[in-house]
């Protein structure tokens, strides 16, 4: 990757910022936001309401032909925690000579953990996983000519033109809108929330963990629950 662009978060770098949270809503992406599409039916379709408004101005900007598509919004920490650990197994499993403090490592790049003052971006309804669409909404391509594990830092070298181009489409729009990314995924933006902060010079937060009645989310959750059996190794792709 290009480590010129963008800003590294360590996690103590996380955990030293202030939250002062504002108290803002959880609001239903798709009443905020229609224009955004919501790509899999287990995705909880919430998020702060400020977070919808600048994910529909983005959506709006983009050029015709293009479209916004999430891929995950807000996060219960129960969610938050599977997933942590199921990338913490695949990491072990991809590299076995790896110590227990290297997986970990391995494991932070790309899931928050929940045992952390701050929490994770997810669970506060700040952090917003997206993908550029076609008007027929598939997914355009932003990875070739790697899989999508392996070109997941933003800035990643070596890309397809079509798929720089496209890549680099999403991430100036949604900048534009005032989301800040994750260098590490292309794919995660936020607005608000301690990795916000610390991508932008912060030294607090406005947006702290926060609930949403699981009744709003029951079938969502039992969805997420059955396809994630399913998930694969990410880290074994293109092996």
């Amino acid at each position: 990757m290009d480590h010129t662009k963008g800003r590294p978060e360590p996690i103590r770098a996380l955990d030293r910022i202030k939250e002062r949270e504002n108290g803002e809503p959880l609001v239903d992406i798709r009443t905020v936001a229609p224009e955004v599409h919501i790509l899999r039916p287990q995705v909880i379709p919430w998020c702060r309401e400020t977070v919808a408004r600048m994910l529909r101005e983005a959506a709006q900007n983009l050029p015709r032909g293009f479209r916004l598509g999430v891929i995950e919004a807000w996060r219960p920490l129960d969610r938050q925690k599977r997933i942590f650990d199921f990338i913490y197994r695949c990491a072990q499993e991809a590299f076995p000579n790896r110590s227990p403090a290297s997986l970990r490592r391995t494991t932070c790049r790309f899931v928050a953990p929940v045992d952390h003052p701050a929490p994770p971006g997810h669970a506060t309804g700040a952090a917003i996983d997206v993908n550029l669409l076609n008007d027929s909404l598939e997914p355009l391509d932003v990875s070739s000519p790697y899989t999508h594990f392996a070109a997941s830092a933003t800035y990643t070298l070596g890309l397809a033109p079509e798929s720089h181009k496209n890549r680099m489409l999403l991430v100036e729009t949604m900048l534009e809108a005032g989301f800040s990314n994750c260098r590490d995924e292309w794919w995660h933006y936020s607005y608000g929330d301690a990795g916000w902060a610390v991508r932008t010079g912060r030294d607090s937060c406005i947006y702290g963990m926060i609930e949403l009645d699981p009744s709003l989310y029951d079938e969502q959750e039992k969805l997420w629950l059955e396809t994630f059996k399913d998930r694969k190794n990410p880290f074994l792709e293109g092996r």
